[in-house]
Order: C-alpha cells, then structure tokens, then sequence
C-alpha cells in the first residue's frame, strides 16, 4: 500500500518503507493528492508555476513527470490530456475528511469508540505557501471546525463528557471567535452541573468578543444560561 502523507509534514511510502520524491516533484503530487480526480495537464502546469510562460510551464511539467517515472513506486498515471493519483493510493487527508464529513451529518451513525479531538488534528502542509494549499488549508480548517462541534455534541449525547469537552475546547483553540465553539463548552459544564465554568467560559467570550469585534455574544448563546435556575430559588430548595 503506497500512503501519501499531506498532515503535519509531506510524505511518500510504500510497506511501511520512505519512498523518495524528488523536491521538484513534490508540488505536483500533493496537488494531484488534495483534489482526488484527474486534472487537466493545462490546469496543473498554470497551478503549480503561475509565474512562468505557459510553454515553460508545460516545459516544467513534462520534466517533474519524467523525475516521478524514476521513483521506486510509480505514483502518477498519465493520459494524453489529464494526470491523476494511482487510484490506490491511500492519502491521509482524505481520512480526515471523510471521517468530518460522517460527523457533522447527522442521519449518519459513527463509531465514538476511539474518537477524540486527536482524530481530526494535523496541520495542512506547514510552511507551504502555494494558493492551492492555502484554499485546501482553509477548507480543511472549517470542515475541521465543524466536525469538532459534531463530536463534542455526539460525545455528550452518549455521556462521554471529558471527551466532549476535550473537542470543544479543541475547536476554541483553532478558532477563538467561533461563538459555536465556546457555546458547546458551555453546553457541556451545564451537563455536567458545573454551573460556574459555564459562566466562567461566558465570561471569557463576552470579554473576547468586545475586545476583538466590539460585539456581544448572540442571544442563543446568553439564554443557555439565563434558563438556569436562580440562585435564590436553589437557595431556597436547599433550605
């Protein structure tokens, strides 16, 4: 099984052994890589060498073709008009994705067993400045997002609240200003009766919010806890 890796580093392998990829080559394989379907040999050469003439740009890409034929696993296939990953090439992305995609839907069924923040982490190519790495970096960051809300919410369905907790505040690290994000923690301390890290957690993004967008948390956020009990009624019932 050759894997392409594409989180927190590039990498090429074969059983479990380092395939070498030339660095002239490389571009071209994380493209192919990140869009998962054939691609136009016209597309790819403009893509990857923006700077450069077209004919040198073609050039270009008739020459990392050539330096990928010579790898010791063959990784591209070729038709006179597109180019395209082997089609059994396992890309580590693409589990992240499918693996978000199954979260954040919800008429579909997902083993919790095993899952947690970690499962969705890694870094999109770090260092990578190409336009077409950091579109596919922005879209991995919001279906990431996405999917850790989806997962702290399943988590604390089925009861799991320190691995719910543990994904919400994963999504609050990557995005500070995400409302959604703060609210599933606070969501979670309230399932858990822990009435004052819920308002501590409130207090932190009314605080944020003001600072950064001179704005105010949304009403579904506030009346999570302005349904809760006043504290002179529980005083009361203790009495």
């Amino acid at each position: 099984m050759v894997v392409v890796r594409l989180l927190d580093r590039f990498d090429v392998s074969s059983g479990g052994e380092a395939v070498y990829v030339p660095a002239s080559a490389r571009r071209l394989v994380a493209l192919l890589a990140l869009r998962g379907s054939p691609v136009e040999r016209s597309y790819a050469s403009q893509c990857l060498w923006m700077d450069k003439t077209e004919a040198r740009a073609q050039a270009n890409l008739r020459s990392v073709i050539w330096r990928l034929s010579r790898c010791s696993s063959p990784l591209v296939l070729l038709s006179s008009s597109h180019l395209s990953l082997r089609r059994d090439i396992e890309v580590d992305i693409d589990t992240v994705r499918g693996l978000a995609r199954s979260l954040v839907d919800e008429s579909r069924t997902v083993e919790l067993d095993g899952l947690d923040a970690g499962s969705l982490s890694g870094e999109l190519l770090p260092g990578w400045c190409d336009d077409f790495v950091e579109l596919e970096r922005e879209r991995l960051r919001q279906i990431r997002l996405h999917a850790l809300e989806a997962l702290a919410q399943r988590l604390l369905r089925a009861g799991r609240h320190a691995l719910a907790l543990d994904a919400a505040l994963a999504a609050v690290a990557a995005d500070p200003l995400r409302e959604t994000a703060h609210r599933a923690v606070i969501e979670i301390h309230l399932a858990e009766d822990n009435l004052g890290e819920a308002l501590r957690q409130f207090a932190s993004l009314v605080d944020l919010l003001a600072r950064e967008l001179g704005t105010a948390p949304s009403r579904r956020t506030a009346e999570l806890l302005v349904l809760q009990p006043p504290l002179t009624t529980m005083a009361g019932q203790r009495a």
